[in-house]
């Protein structure tokens, strides 16, 4: 099976061929950055995350870049209101950079908890301000947009493209626009901006040809992306609420500029819902991450979203949380048992499991399936662990890349060194020092029916956060999931 994409520019999986062999171009809209990461952002960069890991896995070279919106990002998502970042800045009384550069930092100190790759380019769109002025110039020169007091606006009516990617009519695009307020200056009321005015007072202004101002919100992905990949690039991903009018805006104006196809693969994550009510800031329910970590370990959060399929939405609640935290435990434990399993005599064909992942996966990136096949790999290595003859090297060795093909490469929930104790070769080496003495300790112990010093040992170190099981194989220890 080859990999296939659900396209949204067409509504259908379709496979998956990049524009030059061997190599794939992807864009992920990136966060406006004038608040704390919630849940919303963990579901979209987890989702592209695993995205970007596949494809590597399956042989692409891979240059994934991802922007930071530092600027141009309204407060109504459209033409009007106040930017983000700029208003952030106003009430926390300080300067918009020190707001980008505190909430980035944020940001990826966030996405590096929960394993989420660095993008290979990070963008920001206040780096690019030439680019942006310069696909201006070329728009208002061919005529697809034109500039009124200071304010350049892409026409829609030069664009019959216009929709394609939303669906949305001319009518509904009108309807839109005029839900936000839309200026009289404008030739269409679905005509969107490129370049904004800036009144003396306001934090972020440039020089332009058209007067000091700013760039729209749309411009900045055209910009960057056409720098960074080429003016057509294989894959471009983004919230499902940026279809439009973000991304159909991207398009319009980047395929009026070149006279090319923009995107060949448009993918688009679905949204968060808590406890069955959608997710948002004016709702007062956003789930920040920080606040989350201090209860849950990043990774099980990062299992929790890979157990819904990108596209479908993702219900947060503490049952399903807790499943998730108990589910992550089972592996990691597992996983656990394997490393530490002596070689017996018996055999296990891992084949079969690694080709279900993997057609789970060319299935657009379907991780609930390909989780559910790990899961059967597990319980079918733990059978066969049971048995008295145990398993040979070779199907240990074939186990063992399993799990780190699957577990740790590619889905990012389990760590290199499957425990969460340790931060490095060294520290490792001294915890299992330490854990070799403690276990013979209590095994000595157990041995003289000393079962008071044996639970001793036991309870105080689950209390820090290490948990004993004995088996008819010994005992064997694993740092618990909870943090």
């Amino acid at each position: 099976m080859t990999l296939a994409i659900y396209n949204s520019l067409g509504r259908e999986k379709q496979p998956f061929t990049p524009l030059h062999p061997g190599m794939v171009g992807i864009y992920v809209c990136g966060p406006t950055v004038y608040g704390h990461a919630h849940l919303g952002h963990a579901k979209s960069y987890v989702s592209f995350d695993v995205v970007v890991r596949w494809l590597r896995q399956s042989g692409y070279r891979v240059k994934y870049v991802q922007n930071i919106t530092d600027v141009g990002h309204l407060s109504d998502d459209a033409d009007e209101g106040e930017d983000k970042i700029a208003r952030q800045a106003r009430l926390e009384k300080t300067d918009p950079m020190e707001i980008a550069q505190y909430y980035t930092r944020s940001f990826y100190e966030d996405m590096d908890r929960m394993g989420v790759l660095r993008p290979n380019i990070a963008p920001l769109a206040t780096g690019h301000i030439p680019e942006q002025i310069a696909l201006v110039e070329a728009l208002v020169k061919s005529g697809h947009a034109y500039e009124v007091n200071g304010n350049v606006y892409f026409s829609v009516e030069s664009f019959p493209g216009y929709g394609k990617l939303s669906g949305r009519t001319d009518l509904e695009a009108v309807q839109s626009g005029a839900r936000v307020g839309v200026r009289s200056e404008k030739r269409n009321p679905s005509d969107f901006a490129l370049w904004k005015k800036a009144e003396e007072s306001h934090l972020m202004q440039w020089s332009s040809p058209w007067g000091m101002g700013y760039p729209g919100w749309h411009l900045e992905c055209s910009a960057m992306s056409m720098k960074y990949l080429g003016e057509t690039i294989d894959i471009h991903g983004g919230g499902m609420e940026n279809r439009f009018p973000h991304h159909e805006c991207e398009i319009a104006q980047s395929e009026a500029a070149n006279g090319k196809p923009y995107v060949r693969y448009w993918m688009h994550n679905n949204m968060v819902t808590v406890n069955g009510t959608k997710m948002g800031k004016s709702l007062k329910n956003a789930v920040n991450l920080k606040e989350i970590f201090t209860t849950i370990n990043p990774l099980a959060i990062r299992f929790f979203i890979l157990q819904s399929h990108y596209r479908s939405p993702l219900d947060y609640s503490d049952a399903a949380i807790a499943a998730s935290t108990a589910g992550l435990q089972k592996l990691r434990e597992t996983r656990q048992r394997l490393q530490g399993a002596t070689a017996g005599t018996g055999a296990m064909n891992v084949a079969p499991f690694r080709e279900r992942f993997t057609e789970a996966m060319d299935d657009d990136f379907n991780t609930p399936v390909a989780i559910a096949a790990l899961f059967d790999f597990a319980k079918a290595l733990n059978a066969a662990l049971d048995r008295p003859e145990g398993l040979d090297q070779p199907s240990l060795g074939a186990a063992a890349d399993l799990f780190t093909m699957a577990g740790v490469d590619v889905l990012g929930i389990l760590e290199h060194d499957s425990g969460s104790i340790g931060n490095g070769a060294g520290d490792r080496q001294r915890l299992e020092g330490a854990m070799k003495v403690l276990m013979e300790l209590r095994s000595a112990a157990r041995s003289e029916k000393d079962f008071a010093t044996s639970d001793l040992i036991r309870d105080g170190l689950k209390a820090a956060g290490i948990e004993i099981k004995d088996t008819r194989e010994g005992a064997s220890w694993s740092a618990l999931s909870s943090q």
